[in-house]
C-alpha cells in the first residue's frame, strides 16, 4: 500500500488520478475552455472601467459611455455563463471519475481473499469506498480546475497591470513574494494536517461501525460507560486533527488579507501622489482598475490556498484508495476448467495450512469422500473443522498438499465454477436487508419465486415463510434482525437448497436453532443430501449418527475415522466426545 508522503503535491499520484478522466476528454477540454473564458471576462471588467473613467467620463462622451457600459454588461454576462458551465461540468467530471474509481475499488475488494478481511477494519474499508471517494471528486469540482482557473486569472491580471502601468505593477509585485511564501508554508502544513484528519476519520468510522454492530454485547456486559469514554478519546483526537487545519487557516488568511490591503493602500497613495504632482493626469481610472486587479490577483491566491486544502485532502484520499487498489490479496484464479456437472468426489491429500505464517492449523490431513456420501466432522472447538470448509471453497490458499474434486486439483478450476457446485450453510447466517425471496435467490435471475416456493414446500418451510407479513416479499432488514436465529437458519438452508449444489456443507447449521427449526432442518437434510456429497460439521447427535463416515479431529489432525457405531465400540477420542457432549443431549 502507498504511504502518505510529506510532499505538498504528489505528481505521480496526480497523473494516475487524471488518467481516469480519459473517457471524458471532451468534458475535460470544455471545462478547461470555460476556465480560460472565465479569466478573460473577469479581467475585461477593470479594463473597461479604466476606459470609462479615463476616456468616456473625463471627456463627457455619452455615446462612448453607453458603448462601454454595454461591453461591460456583455463581459459580466459572459463571466456568469462561463462560471455556470465551469462549475457544473467540473462537478460532473468529478462525479463521473469517482463513479468509475468506486466501481473499480468495489470489484477489486470482491476478489480479496478472506485473510485480507480478517486483518482489515470494515469501518476503514467503508470510509475508503464512501467518504474518501467524495474527497477525490472534490479534486475536480473544487480543487484542481478551480486552482487552474484562479492561476489563469492571476496571470492575466498581472500582465494587464504591466501593460497599464508598470510602475504601479512593480509596487504590487514587491508584495507578492510574501504571500507566495506564506502560501507555500501553508500548503506543506495542511498536507500533514489532512493526512492526520483522514486517519482520524477512518478510526472514528471504524469505532462507531463496530460498536453499533456489536451493541448487544456492549449492553449485555454493561460496557456503555467504558465505550463512551473510548469514543470520547477518539472523538477528541478527531477534533484536534481538524483544529490543526483551522489553526493554519486562522494564521494564513489574515496574513493574506493584510498583504492585499497594504497593496491597495500603496497603489492609492502612489497613484494619488502622481495625480497631485500632475505627473499622470489620467491616473484616476488606472487607480480604480488597479484596485480591482489587485483583488483579482490576491483573492484568487487566497482561494488557491483554500482550494489547495481541498486538493490535498483529495490527494490523501486518493492515495489511500489507490493503496487498496494496489493491494494484491487475491486468490490466484488461473484455473481453466469449467464443469457444468460435478459428481462430488472429494480428496484431501496431506493438506497443511495456517491462518498465520508461524502457526499451523492443519497438520497434513488426508481423507476421501465418495460422491453422494455424507460425512460428519466432529471435534473440540479449534480442532480445524471449519478450516476444511474454507479450504475446499478456496477462501484461503493451503501451505502444502492438494485438494481434489472429481480427481481434479481445485486450483485448476475456475474459481467461480468451483464455488458454483458447493453450497454452504454457516452457523452465523448473514442475511441482506432485502426480501426473503432475494435473500434466498441472491437475485439470481434463473431462480424464480415459483421455484423458491416449490423448494420451500419440499423441505417443509413454506408454511413458516407464508406466515410472515408479505410472505416471500417480507423484508428481513439489516442482517436479518427481524427473524429469530432459527428462522434465519431455515432461510440459509433454503438458499443452499435452491442453488442445487453437487456438494453440500452444513457448518454447525443446527447448533443455535430451536427444536422446531431443528426438526425442519433434519427433514430437509435427509432430502437435500440424497444423491449429493454432504459434509456436516455438527454437534447434534441425530445428524452425526446417520453419517456414512465420521472424521474425528483434534488439534488439526484426524485422529479417528469410522461410523458412529464403529467409533463407539473403539472407545477412543470419539467415544469420550460422545459421552461429554452427545450423551447429555440424548438423555435430554
Amino acid at each position: 500500500m502507498n504511504q502518505d508522503s510529506g510532499k505538498a503535491f504528489d505528481i505521480r499520484l496526480f497523473k494516475r488520478l487524471m488518467a481516469h478522466t480519459r473517457p471524458y476528454r471532451l468534458t475535460f477540454y470544455g471545462v478547461a475552455l470555460a476556465a480560460i473564458l472565465l479569466s478573460a471576462f473577469a479581467v475585461a471588467t477593470p479594463i473597461l472601467l479604466q476606459e470609462i473613467i479615463n476616456e468616456a467620463i473625463k471627456k463627457g462622451d455619452g455615446n462612448y459611455l453607453w458603448f462601454l457600459t454595454w461591453l461591460m454588461l456583455g463581459a459580466l454576462l459572459g463571466q456568469v455563463v462561463s462560471q455556470l458551465c465551469f462549475s457544473y461540468y467540473a462537478n460532473w467530471l468529478g462525479e463521473s471519475v469517482i463513479k468509475d474509481v468506486r466501481i473499480n475499488l468495489f470489484q477489486h475488494m470482491l476478489g480479496f481473499r478472506m485473510k485480507y478481511f480478517d486483518n482489515s477494519s470494515i469501518g476503514v474499508l467503508v470510509t475508503r469506498a464512501v467518504a474518501d471517494m467524495q474527497r477525490i471528486g472534490e479534486i475536480f469540482s473544487q480543487g484542481f480546475f478551480m486552482i487552474v482557473a484562479d492561476l489563469l486569472k492571476m496571470l492575466v491580471a498581472a500582465l494587464v497591470m504591466l501593460v497599464i502601468n508598470w510602475k504601479l505593477a512593480l509596487i504590487v509585485f514587491v508584495l507578492l513574494p510574501i504571500i507566495l511564501y506564506a502560501t507555500r508554508l501553508f500548503q506543506k502544513a495542511m498536507k500533514v494536517a489532512f493526512t492526520e484528519v483522514r486517519a482520524e476519520v477512518a478510526n472514528l468510522n471504524s469505532f462507531v461501525q463496530e460498536r453499533i454492530t456489536g451493541m448487544k454485547i456492549v449492553q449485555l456486559f454493561t460496557r456503555e460507560r467504558i465505550e463512551s469514554e473510548k469514543f470520547r478519546e477518539i472523538n477528541e483526537k478527531h477534533q484536534n486533527a481538524w483544529l490543526k487545519t483551522v489553526w493554519y487557516n486562522s494564521i494564513f488568511f489574515p496574513i493574506a488579507e493584510i498583504v492585499s490591503s497594504i497593496a491597495v493602500g500603496l497603489i492609492v497613495w502612489y497613484g494619488g501622489l502622481l495625480n497631485v504632482a500632475n505627473i499622470g493626469v489620467n491616473e484616476f481610472g488606472t487607480i480604480f482598475a488597479f484596485i480591482l486587479l489587485i483583488d483579482m490577483l490576491f483573492r484568487p491566491l487566497r482561494q488557491i490556498a483554500d482550494k489547495f486544502n481541498t486538493l490535498q485532502m483529495g490527494m490523501v484520499a486518493a492515495n489511500r484508495v489507490f493503496g487498496i487498489l494496489d493491494t494484491n490479496s487475491h486468490i490466484q484464479d488461473v484455473g481453466t476448467i469449467v464443469k457444468e456437472n460435478v459428481r462430488g468426489d472429494i480428496r484431501f491429500s496431506a493438506v497443511r495450512f495456517g491462518y498465520l505464517d508461524d502457526e499451523e492449523v492443519l497438520h497434513g490431513i488426508s481423507f476421501d469422500v465418495n460422491a453422494g456420501e455424507t460425512i460428519a466432522i466432529v471435534g473440540a472447538t479449534g480442532a480445524g473443522k471449519s478450516t476444511i470448509i474454507n479450504l475446499l471453497n478456496r477462501f484461503y490458499e493451503i501451505n502444502s498438499g492438494a485438494i481434489f474434486v472429481d480427481g481434479t486439483n481445485i486450483k485448476e478450476f475456475q474459481l467461480a465454477s468451483l464455488r458454483s457446485h458447493i453450497a454452504v450453510v454457516l452457523q452465523d447466517v448473514f442475511l441482506f436487508a432485502d426480501t426473503i425471496a432475494n435473500n434466498i435467490s441472491l437475485k439470481d435471475a434463473s431462480i424464480s419465486v415459483e421455484a423458491i416456493e416449490e423448494a420451500a414446500k419440499k423441505i417443509g418451510v413454506h408454511e413458516f415463510i407464508n406466515s410472515l407479513p408479505g410472505g416471500y416479499g417480507y423484508n428481513v432488514k439489516e442482517r436479518g434482525t427481524m427473524l429469530s436465529s432459527g428462522q434465519r437458519q431455515l432461510i440459509a438452508f433454503l438458499r443452499a437448497y435452491v442453488s442445487n449444489p453437487s456438494i453440500l456443507i452444513l457448518d454447525e447449521a443446527t447448533s443455535s436453532v430451536d427444536t422446531y427449526s431443528e426438526q425442519l432442518i433434519q427433514q430437509a437434510t435427509e432430502k437435500i443430501t440424497e444423491g449429493r456429497t454432504s459434509i456436516i460439521i455438527a454437534h447434534r447427535l441425530a445428524t452425526v449418527k446417520k453419517a456414512d463416515k465420521i472424521l474425528v479431529m483434534d488439534a488439526g489432525r484426524i485422529v479417528e475415522t469410522g461410523t458412529h457405531k464403529e467409533l463407539l465400540e473403539r472407545g477412543g477420542y470419539y467415544s469420550k466426545l460422545y459421552e461429554a457432549q452427545f450423551l447429555a443431549e440424548e438423555v435430554a
